[in-house]
């Protein structure tokens, strides 16, 4: 999890976020039925199904996705060594076989990982995908020109740091061993029990060496899953899926590929999309979105339409809105400061300025509040609900501001109900009651990320998120508490600059662990330890709500991803 691949996740999940869904935390949706919603007859084969997006699918190589993205539409035509499992709520969060016959076979110390492929897997033409491919498509992967992907693979794998992909190194990697034509072997640089979780990166997608031609691959990429792209225009504005007659379900447990087609029309306005989702007329009828959340107006709208309503899905995400403090910048130094401050957040006044209850929930603790990130109910600084100015005045006298003190808040321009002013503006109204003035630093959305994320140019006190590669805790605390993780000239996340052995050492020994309830109760023990440093105020973790069209069927909504599992849906 480092420098640019680590950025590309965050801008992935910027855009994924509240206004697409990067999230992650109890789903089920509340608003209808799971599977089966959108209709009484069950899901049948056949139909379109339309996606209508904002944000256009400008990258469809599985080399150069972070991951399949939180609409799911590459997981249609790339398929994993193993991939999520395509259940609502809680059950959805597990990672399960896909094109491996399990979830890989870990040596005693988990520094090596086995997988065996299935029987039978064919790409869209016919031939068979082998193990060979998946070593390929990996390699490819480390090439500078498909960058993009997530960063595991290079810190994690032997001797792969400085590889260059095999465009300039046709040696490949040694770390991947090919023994036979459905047997793959990872050797790792250290122990990685969560290895399965990373194997549902597209970047483990087969791709056939012969009929890869770099970066034009993502024209047309050649499925291993139930649908083939037959038109890719004005990057991936208009994408058009048909299906890959070749896929068998006897093969794929998850995907259940009920339409025939799927027409996904991206560069909309979001307004645009949830009206026509709401009118469903024509096409819109079996449409859905795979980026576009119901906004604070719009949700009050539905929520008085009984029909509207109930085209609801409601998910929950692994994400966190926190206020962020560098330890370096004076007052923030100072741990009473900082607790002050933890004291003196009005939460109710922070959700509402997020779109509500129904959009965002309050949040004590970094780790979201779910089973599979090991979530353990802490309050170190109790606040209520609406701030404790008493206790955040009584603590700012014992560091020397009994008078008050004033500071700079910097925070995004950007309408994203997270990190922007309508936030701002609610931390400044409750921190003035204790004393607090706060000043206001607004900036460009780029301009912004590039100074939080700046060793050098981090300011002391601003607005941040964060989201999960996976449902764990490994990927949401490692990259922002694991000391050995600061990078100083590069994109650089542990914003508290937090380097404590001890917390070092916990990461490591949990890392080992090929138990997840296991690893998932000690990272909740560990958020719980680093929280006492209030090195960040947790704020809110975020509530997806997206519509879907009228004639749309089976709805399933996982706590992997929050937002509606494409390749469940039918129109039928």
């Amino acid at each position: 999890m480092r420098q640019s691949s680590v950025i590309a996740r965050r801008v992935a999940a910027a855009s994924v976020s509240l206004v697409v869904a990067a999230g992650a935390a109890a789903c089920g949706p509340k608003d209808n039925d799971a599977k089966g919603s959108g209709g009484d007859s069950k899901p049948q084969k056949g139909g379109t199904l339309t996606v209508l997006n904002s944000e256009p699918q400008t990258d469809f190589d599985p080399a150069r996705l972070y991951t399949s993205g939180g609409g799911n539409v590459p997981s249609l035509v790339f398929r994993t060594l193993t991939t999520r499992n395509r259940e609502s709520g809680a059950a959805g969060a597990e990672v399960v076989p896909d094109l491996a016959t399990d979830t890989g076979r870990p040596s005693k110390n988990a520094t090596v990982w086995t997988y065996t492929l299935k029987k039978g897997l064919k790409y869209e033409d016919g031939s068979a995908i082998t193990s060979a491919d998946i070593k390929y498509g990996i390699e490819r992967s480390f090439a500078a020109e498909l960058s993009g992907g997530a960063p595991y693979l290079r810190d994690w794998l032997v001797g792969a740091a400085d590889y260059q992909g095999p465009y300039k190194d046709k040696k490949g990697l040694d770390a991947i061993e090919t023994p036979d034509a459905r047997t793959l072997v990872f050797h790792l640089n250290k122990p990685e029990g969560e290895f399965p979780y990373l194997a549902t990166q597209t970047q483990f997608t087969p791709v056939p060496k012969a009929k890869d031609n770099g970066t034009k691959y993502e024209e047309h990429p050649v499925s291993s899953g139930p649908y083939k792209v037959v038109k890719n225009e004005n990057d991936g504005e208009r994408v058009t899926l048909e299906r890959n007659t070749h896929w068998s379900a006897a093969t794929d447990a998850e995907r259940k590929a009920y339409p025939d087609r799927i027409d996904v029309r991206s560069g909309l306005d979001s307004s645009v999309i949830n009206q026509r989702l709401s009118s469903s007329q024509g096409a819109d009828a079996t449409a859905v979105t795979t980026d576009t959340n119901l906004g604070p107006a719009e949700l009050a709208k539905v929520s008085g339409d009984k029909e509207l309503a109930s085209r609801v899905g409601t998910g929950h995400f692994g994400y966190t809105n926190y206020i962020a403090f560098n330890p370096k910048v004076k007052p923030f130094d100072d741990p009473k400061v900082r607790q002050a401050i933890s004291y003196a957040v009005d939460r109710t006044s922070v959700i509402n300025a997020a779109g509500g209850s129904s959009l965002a929930e309050a949040a004590t603790t970094y780790l979201p509040n779910q089973k599979s990130f090991g979530y353990t109910p802490y309050d170190h600084f109790p606040a209520g609900k609406s701030g404790n100015a008493a206790k955040a005045k009584e603590l700012l006298k014992e560091a020397g501001y009994k008078n008050g003190l004033t500071v700079t808040l910097t925070h995004s321009d950007d309408k994203n109900f997270e990190t922007s002013p309508e936030i701002a503006t609610a931390l400044q109204d409750a921190l003035k009651k204790a004393g607090i003035t706060v000043k206001l630093q607004g900036l460009e959305d780029n301009d912004y990320r590039d100074k939080i994320h700046s060793a050098k140019t981090e300011p002391g006190f601003f607005l941040a998120h964060w989201g999960a590669d996976w449902p764990s805790g490994g990927p949401f605390l490692a990259p922002i508490f694991d000391g050995r993780q600061i990078v100083k000239d590069g994109a650089n996340f542990n914003t508290g600059f937090l380097n404590d052995k001890s917390v070092n050492a916990e990461i490591d020994a949990i890392n080992k662990l090929t138990d997840l309830d296991a690893a998932a109760k000690r990272w909740g023990a560990l958020d719980k330890k680093i929280g006492e440093q209030a090195l960040t105020v947790p704020l809110f973790h975020p509530v997806y709500k997206r519509l879907y069209g009228k004639d749309v069927k089976n709805i399933v909504i996982s706590d992997w991803t929050g937002v509606l599992d494409i390749s469940q849906v039918a129109v039928k």
